[in-house]
Formats: structure tokens, C-alpha cells, sequence
């Protein structure tokens, strides 16, 4: 969930081994590993987490979106089916 919306849902061996949005992704990918020989590239989001009260148009996460487009700033995604669970995003 990104600011008060879901962005991925589904069964959670799904979502944790296949993440399809980036925000999913980039929580995922800073989970501290236990083993210090499995090492994960860290996804680091540049840029401010916008007000709650004040949420930018098009998708919400687009401000921080490694993968926003100019149409992201214009589309809400909905829940769509991809991949096995449902993900709101437009580049997926």
C-alpha cells in the first residue's frame, strides 16, 4: 500500500518472490538477508514521499517512480491482473 492505496496484492509467495510494481520492489529488496553470502541489490528511491493530504494526480508513486513515464502523471492504475496477482501500474 502507497499512500492509502494498494498497489499489489495477491498470495504472498506471489508477490514475494515475483514483485511486479517498483514501490513493491524496492520495499522488498531492503529486507535484511540473514545470510551474508546472498546479497540483494537495494532499490533507493530518490525524492520526497509526497503530503498525504495533498496527493499528486496520476499515480501516486509516480513522483519516485524509477519508471515513470509521462503518463503516469495523468493515469490512476487500477488492480489489473498480471503475472498471477494484481498490480496498479501501467508499466507492468
Amino acid at each position: 500500500m502507497h499512500l492509502g492505496r494498494i498497489v499489489e496484492i495477491g498470495r504472498a509467495n506471489a508477490v514475494l518472490e515475483n514483485p511486479l510494481h517498483p514501490y513493491t520492489k524496492a520495499l522488498l529488496s531492503v529486507i535484511p538477508n540473514p545470510d551474508p553470502r546472498h546479497k540483494r541489490k537495494r532499490v533507493i528511491l530518490q525524492g520526497e514521499t509526497p503530503n498525504p493530504a495533498d496527493i499528486p494526480p496520476g499515480c501516486r508513486f509516480h513522483p519516485r517512480c524509477p519508471l515513470a513515464v509521462e503518463a503516469c502523471r495523468a493515469t490512476d492504475p487500477w488492480l489489473e491482473l498480471k503475472q498471477g496477482h494484481e498490480v496498479a501500474c501501467i508499466r507492468v
